[in-house]
């Protein structure tokens, strides 16, 4: 049985919002990722320890390795971490039906903060010790498209779109020669995407804008020049601010920077992708936020 798993993080470049209606969006797996490791052991029982990037354990459990109930003081993340081993071993009846006993441990490479793919990261990794299809795992627990999954087991840039409910998963090269005008910057506040979904789904799609939002994943990926990519960049705000009725974050909060910054995945959170020749750095950090990491260090 193989005893350690990994997956990677995740981030949105293109196809925010629309990607839930089948457009085409622009997918990275990211350097920093999860891990997991499994040691057997005769205690009966699933003993579980989480450790976030700093080797903090935020979350220690006890499970019944029969049952996979909680038996140590339950909690929120106790709890929805019982269900989701409990859908696994619904995909996979053989799913832990041998073992004596286990130890488990979960490392993080990122903040927890940085909606990165915590949640995702860890499913995929127990899909991957489950010997399951993770987007069914996804389908049966949350909702969302699906790219984090997809991302979680690819080692390079996806297009990804959903056709006919299926995930359509298709590597592709995107390795801009600008990229190190590219930086990440984390806005200091991690996004709820579950409630995003939730909310856009509330709406009728506007099929016109998601085939344009759709239709420009590609050339994105493809930009040649900086000029080129931060143009295309512009097009695809205008188009996501007008599916959501929400301003563009340029807009709201960095009116006077003089390069471009794209929001990634659900807005108002999270990370932003940002292109600029000037002192990119010095003016975000001038603004307060301090989490600044180039695109080579990041993909």
């Amino acid at each position: 049985m193989k005893t350690s798993f990994h997956s990677a993080g995740k981030l949105l470049i293109t196809g925010e919002y629309a990607v839930l209606d089948g457009a085409y969006a622009l997918a990275i797996p990211t350097r920093f990722g999860q891990s997991l490791s499994v040691k057997e052991n005769p205690s009966g029982r699933v003993d579980w320890k989480s450790f976030d990037v700093d080797q903090h354990c935020w979350l220690e459990a006890s499970y019944s390795v029969n049952t996979l109930e909680v038996l140590s003081e339950p909690s929120e993340e106790s709890e929805n971490l019982s269900e989701l081993l409990k859908l696994a071993q619904k995909l996979n009846p053989d799913f832990l039906k041998t073992c004596s006993g286990l130890e488990v441990e979960t490392h993080l490479q990122f903040s927890r903060k940085w909606g990165l793919g915590s949640s995702s990261t860890l499913l995929n990794n127990i899909a991957q010790w489950a010997g399951i299809d993770p987007f069914q795992l996804l389908k049966n627990r949350f909702s969302g498209s699906g790219y984090d999954i997809a991302c979680a087991g690819s080692n390079q840039p996806i297009l990804y779109r959903i056709k006919e409910e299926i995930p359509e998963i298709k590597p592709l090269e995107f390795n801009p020669p600008f990229k190190d005008n590219l930086y990440f910057v984390y806005l200091n506040k991690k996004q709820n995407s579950l409630s995003e979904v939730v909310n856009y789904k509330k709406n009728k799609p506007n099929q016109k804008l998601i085939d344009e939002i759709s239709s420009l994943a590609l050339p994105i990926a493809k930009a040649a020049t900086l000029e080129e990519f931060e143009r295309l960049i512009q097009i695809h705000e205008s188009f996501v601010s007008k599916l959501i009725g929400q301003k563009p974050i340029q807009q709201l909060l960095f009116s006077d920077f003089t390069g471009i910054i794209k929001s990634l995945g659900a807005w108002g959170g999270d990370f932003i992708l940002v292109s600029g020749t000037d002192n990119v750095v010095g003016y975000f950090k001038s603004k307060g936020y301090s989490t600044i990491i180039p695109f080579s260090k990041m993909i």
